[in-house]
């Protein structure tokens, strides 16, 4: 699944096809992805200029001059297709601007989504409620993160998936990090220090930031707006490296929780 430097790599790749273009053509090429398509996605959009493009934890945000924001998640299988030569059967939604470029969104598994609501209205849309602060933002400190955590005994890895605690992180980037923290991902989330938080923060710091630079992940369907992949998985400490070695001699394991594998280097992730 798209995460975080995912979505951030798509927004930066729709930028300069987007901003500031004004929208010619809206084409609905099927009527839903995991759900409807909004009613009157083409009348709003079709005409409006682009203002801004943005991210809120996994979700692309587009704002029209007409205060309407397109939000829109990849899901499991989402991609911006830039200027394709043809379309494709899975490429849903098709959006034509004035200077003649297009994009496609393409979703062969349609478990993303397409929604517009006036931007005033952003902050109120139910996936955004109850979402914790971005990982990358100033307000995700050691301080929030101990005052948060405090008494929780779920796992530091399912504590750092929950999305109120957090907004973005995913599996692949939350397994990277810890491993750069050398915290063990077993450990219950109340009982790390604040000293160990914050080596937690500054880890994914460093692993969201290479991600975005690396382009994302590509480990199955994902690829950039450009049609590039995403390099950041020739880079995985442990993601996906089950039974190889780690650089301190041990040996990457998996064990699965909550529904997800959890890859991890017992030898060097101590508690």
């Amino acid at each position: 699944m798209p995460e975080l430097p995912e979505v951030e790599t798509t927004v930066r790749g729709l930028t300069p096809v987007l901003h500031g273009q004004e929208l010619r053509a809206v084409e609905l090429r099927r009527g839903d992805l995991r759900r409807p398509f909004p009613d009157d996605l083409r009348q709003r959009l079709t005409g409006a200029r682009v203002i801004g493009l943005s991210r809120r934890a996994k979700y692309g945000l587009i704002d029209t001059d007409r205060g309407d924001t397109m939000i829109f998640h990849l899901g499991m299988s989402g991609r911006w297709r830039v200027d394709p030569g043809a379309l494709l059967p899975h490429d849903h939604l098709v959006i034509d601007t004035l200077a003649g470029r297009r994009i496609a969104l393409n979703d062969p598994r349609r478990f993303g989504s397409v929604d517009l609501v006036a931007t005033s209205q952003v902050p109120d849309f139910p996936a955004f409620r109850a979402l914790g602060p971005v990982p990358l933002g100033d307000d995700f400190t050691p301080a929030y993160l101990h005052r948060v955590l405090a008494g929780k005994r779920v796992s530091i890895k399912l504590a750092l998936l929950d999305q109120r605690i957090v907004a973005g992180l995913g599996n692949i980037y939350v397994c990277e990090a810890l491993y750069h923290a050398r915290i063990d991902p077993h450990r219950p989330a109340g009982q790390i220090a604040r000293a160990r938080l914050a080596r937690l923060i500054e880890a994914v710091h460093v692993v969201l930031t290479a991600a975005i630079e690396a382009g994302g992940s590509t480990l199955r369907d994902y690829a950039r707006p450009d049609g590039e992949l995403g390099y950041f998985s020739k880079q995985f400490a442990v993601y996906g490296r089950e039974g190889e070695p780690c650089g301190c001699g041990g040996t990457v394991a998996r064990y699965a929780e909550g529904g997800r594998s959890t890859f991890w280097c017992p030898a060097c992730q101590r508690r």
